[in-house]
């Protein structure tokens, strides 16, 4: 007789299957119970109902998420006009005055637009002046070194869409 499989190996490969064996039937029987819980009560008229429902659902949720996508590009486009960068420079301009009453403001939106607010405190006067700002860069005046602080202590914040 010829031996294509040892003898010592048959009991091996008899517990491998049986162990195998086992695995697939707990398995299989986790499977039966996890679908037995989602068609508790239900018939094969309902189920098939229930179904046609849950692709309904599918179809129209995707529908509300392409919505959504929408608002919320238009959001992200709309907030770009609104402030959202703020650099302040506090210096003193005379010498004769004391501290750094003067003052300068960046207020811009997400293109880098908007003002530069600046205050010139002196100890008889405070003047206040208003420049613009056109992506990033003066527009019309030119800025002062402070004035330049407050837009780049601004532009600091955050990114901004100002091409450069």
């Amino acid at each position: 007789m010829i031996e294509i499989i040892p003898a010592g190996f048959l009991p091996i490969l008899i517990l491998i299957l049986a162990l195998w064996s086992v695995a697939l039937t707990v398995f299989l029987i986790k499977t039966v119970t996890h679908y037995n819980k989602l068609t508790k009560g239900i018939t094969k008229k309902e189920l098939k109902e229930v179904l046609d429902q849950v692709l309904k659902n599918v179809s129209a949720n995707s529908e509300k998420i392409k919505e959504i996508g929408k608002l919320a590009d238009d959001i992200v486009k709309n907030n770009l006009y609104n402030i959202q960068k703020i650099g302040l420079t506090r210096y003193n301009p005379f010498a004769e005055t004391g501290g750094n009453q003067s003052f300068c403001l960046s207020l811009l939106d997400g293109n880098g637009n908007g003002i530069v607010i600046s205050s010139l405190h002196s100890r008889d006067v405070t003047r206040i002046y208003a420049k613009p700002v056109k992506k990033l860069k003066a527009f019309g005046y030119e800025f002062s070194e402070e004035e330049k602080n407050a837009v780049k202590n601004a532009k600091k914040l955050g990114k901004t869409n100002a091409k450069k």
